[in-house]
């Protein structure tokens, strides 16, 4: 990274106290439904590689559980995640919340997964006056067509950690569905609604939408 001349980005799961927080950086946070983060990150953990689980759990300083190959029963990993707070990894609840609360700082962009979904355009133009970056209006249609799913999918290796060695079926398999919603066929109405009540709970009526 300090190679670098250009300006970086770096990408982290981490909530904000995990952080060394600088005002010299800029933050761009996505915010994404606790569902549509247990499918995707079910298709990443069901799909890794040994070099994946080595990678995780022989970090030096870690703590908790090993991380293990996840049940094949779906619904069961949905309820482990929710009933376990982030099982297997980390807590869904405080990350949003640490990200929530400093939202309102200059340094802080809080971006809605689905906004950004229904709206790229907008959403692109919102992150671009954030960054301080001008948009070049005569290349809007090749803007476009990189931050469409297609284009991601196609060249997975260049958007994926390590480009997709961490799984066998490679790294189109890290960019998969790209959707919202696909629990809600797997998921029961009272279950999508116990969600959303715990969502309000942890969250608070707010943030939680």
């Amino acid at each position: 990274m300090e190679a670098q001349t250009h300006r970086r980005f770096l990408k982290t799961h981490l909530p904000v106290d995990a952080l060394v927080f600088s005002p010299r950086a800029k933050y761009l946070y996505i915010g994404r439904d606790g569902r549509d983060v247990v499918w995707s990150l079910y298709s990443h953990h069901a799909n890794a590689n040994q070099l994946w689980y080595d990678a995780l759990n022989e970090t030096p300083g870690r703590v908790g559980l090993p991380i293990e190959r996840p049940t094949e029963d779906l619904c069961q990993y949905w309820h482990d995640w929710l009933n376990r707070d982030g099982f297997p990894l980390w807590s869904f609840w405080d990350n949003v919340h640490t990200w929530w609360q400093i939202r309102d700082l200059p340094n802080v962009c809080f971006v809605n997964f689905s906004e950004l979904k229904r709206d790229l355009r907008g959403t692109i133009r919102q992150i671009a006056e954030f960054l301080q970056i001008r948009i070049n209006e005569s290349r809007w249609t090749a803007i476009l067509g990189h931050c469409s799913f297609e284009w991601m999918k196609k060249n997975a290796t260049k958007n994926v950690p390590l480009g997709g060695l961490i799984w066998d079926a490679g790294a189109g398999i890290f960019i998969n569905k790209g959707v919202n919603g696909r629990w809600a066929d797997v998921l029961t109405p009272d279950e999508a609604a116990g969600y959303e009540r715990i969502a309000i709970e942890q969250l608070g009526a707010d943030c939680a939408p």
